[in-house]
């Protein structure tokens, strides 16, 4: 990965490229109050709060700076998720969301020993979910997925899955007794090579349309073998959970997309691809505006 153009500490592990600065709009006629499921911010403050070991290094991109992603895209809400490099300290994601509460949710990054006190707290500051990151150094364990969906429960939170479903054999049966809802993200993280009859893809469908289980439209740069958009062999992933249930699908810019494998993309080319997945109006509307607001608690109003 590519150092971007800040200046930036000597760090253990390289930092990330910077988003495209291109913010031409993208093709598609975006409802009033669509939302964008996915991003993350990295602020100066939190470059003391890295964690060791970690994955990547992120490049700063600021909230100020998403804000201007979105306005540019046609979008006004978004929902900032915890990235695994800031481990359980969700500060720089709260601070973030607390600028804007009526346009802005967060998922963070619990554990164990978190109290209900500090939940009800998070809950308050606007979290709406819990993320368990199973890919990357910092982001949480197998073993507490029990414990920390009975804690969630309580506040109507949902789990947030950052895994590769091809590697869970036992996915459905460790998954469905769970009492939250679980949202898969970057559609099941599983490279597109092996393809939507995978056992573990297969069994992310069916907690899917069972209703228990919400997927992200997000992240295809991480499951392709293209380098550039709009990435056609995910077109069959995206394509599978359509059809599936298309009343569990949020859509994610997955901005600023630290730690890619292909070169960055444009924030329109990402959104264009929308137009492949869910050629439909209503469907667009249903992902973009509908699903979120009642995954994340916005006020359609």
């Amino acid at each position: 990965m590519k150092s971007n153009s800040q200046s930036q500490p000597l760090h253990s592990v390289a930092v990330c490229a910077a988003p495209n600065p291109d913010l031409r709009a993208s093709d598609l006629s975006v409802p009033d109050r669509a939302c964008d499921c996915h991003a993350h911010v990295y602020t100066r403050s939190g470059e003391s709060l890295l964690v060791e070991p970690r994955s990547y290094t992120p490049a700063l991109a600021s909230l100020e700076d998403y804000r201007a992603m979105l306005s540019s895209q046609g979008m006004s809400r978004g929902v900032i998720v915890q990235p695994s490099v800031y481990g359980t300290d969700n500060s720089v994601t709260l601070q973030a969301v607390r600028a804007a509460p009526d346009k802005l949710r967060a998922v963070v990054t619990v554990d164990d020993s978190t109290s209900f006190e500090q939940l009800e707290s998070l809950h308050r500051q606007g979290a709406r979910g819990a993320r368990i990151n199973l890919l990357f150094a910092g982001g949480g364990q197998r073993e507490q997925l029990q414990t920390i969906a009975e804690s969630v429960a309580e506040f109507g939170w949902h789990l947030q899955l950052l895994i590769d479903v091809s590697n869970f054999a036992d996915l459905y049966s460790t998954l469905e007794k769970l009492p939250v809802d679980l949202v898969f993200d970057h559609m099941g993280h599983m490279p597109v090579a092996k393809g939507v009859n995978d056992p573990g893809f297969v069994q992310m469908l069916r907690l899917i349309g069972e209703g228990k289980g919400w997927a992200k439209l997000s992240g295809a740069y991480r499951l392709t073998a293209e380098q550039t958009a709009p990435y056609q062999d995910v077109m069959p992933v995206a394509k599978a959970l359509v059809d599936c249930n298309p009343q569990r699908l949020v859509w994610g810019s997955d901005w600023p997309h630290p730690q890619i494998p292909v070169p960055m993309p444009t924030e329109a080319a990402l959104l264009n691809m929308l137009q492949d997945w869910l050629p439909e109006k209503t469907l667009q509307h249903q992902v973009l505006v509908d699903n979120p607001s009642s995954l994340y608690g916005f006020d359609n109003a």
